[in-house]
């Protein structure tokens, strides 16, 4: 992206690329980062913990703006066990044109067990996001993945932005596509509005799970949802040894506590940077 100002040259605008890859293995008792790797301003820390290992990412440039590239990949050895997760919401915003692009890449061998929970990705005004989350685990590996977008600062009164998003999920096991996933969103503001796209939400989220017998784990799920707080919509289907939920609500904080009582439901706890 260029901007020209009268009588000079085109000014190149710096964008970020940044990548953190973390390799974990069981040690004993406990799981340990055996491999990391960290540039552009993608950083990881690990909070004290026993077990599982927890892992937080952090962006020390404070967001992502359009044309920003952020990878990040986990690669989980056998029986290795790790909760990822971020210290706070990233920011996406504004762009002048090109999409903000985050890539994230998980693994996981045999008897591994990861749960992928990021804080909320929070869309500014004029925001436009591409994101792609690609999958590949053993069968007998375990995994939860709970994302949320959150559209516009509704503190400060942005309910009506103007931002796009596209996020693509595939999730392979042995080898095998189970599970894709295309969502398009263009105009958030005005589509979330209607009725049949988020009747009015501004806070989405979805969760997949997938493990050796995960089915016999939906009624509990179920039975979370059905208790969250009046103003969240949710529902949950098992098929093909997986658990796919998707939550909507016009309240970001209430979605956050059905999300979290959905990933205790699952194994999981609330992780402790969530606050």
């Amino acid at each position: 992206m260029t901007n020209k100002v009268a009588g000079l040259c085109p000014i190149l605008r710096q964008r970020a690329q940044a990548e953190a890859r973390g390799a974990f293995a069981l040690v004993g008792e406990r799981t340990e980062a055996r491999r990391l790797f960290e540039t552009g301003g993608l950083r990881w820390r690990f909070p004290r913990s026993s077990s599982p290992c927890e892992a937080a990412i952090v962006n020390t440039g404070g967001g992502v703006a359009g044309g920003d590239s952020y990878r990040v990949s986990l690669e989980l050895g056998e029986r290795a066990e790790v909760e990822a997760t971020t210290p706070s919401a990233e920011r996406i915003y504004r762009s002048d044109g090109p999409a903000a692009a985050i890539a994230t890449r998980l693994k996981l061998a045999p008897g591994a067990r990861l749960f992928w929970l990021p804080q909320e990705t929070l869309l500014f005004e004029g925001a436009a996001l591409e994101r792609r989350l690609e999958v590949e685990m053993s069968a007998e590996a375990s995994l939860v993945i709970a994302e949320t977008l959150v559209f516009g600062r509704l503190a400060m009164g942005e309910s009506q932005i103007d931002a796009s998003v596209r996020d693509s999920w595939r999730l392979r096991r042995d080898g095998r596509l189970v599970f894709a996933d295309e969502t398009r969103l263009e105009h958030a503001g005005a589509a979330l509005e209607r009725k049949a796209v988020g009747a009015g939400a501004r806070a989405v989220a979805m969760i997949v799970a997938a493990a050796p017998n995960i089915e016999a784990r939906l009624p509990d799920l179920r039975a979370a949802l059905e208790a969250a707080e009046g103003g969240v919509e949710a529902g949950a289907s098992a098929f093909d040894g997986l658990i796919v939920a998707r939550l909507v609500s016009p309240s970001p904080s209430r979605l956050r506590a059905a999300l979290i009582a959905s990933i205790v439901a699952l194994g999981g706890r609330k992780p402790r940077l969530w606050g």
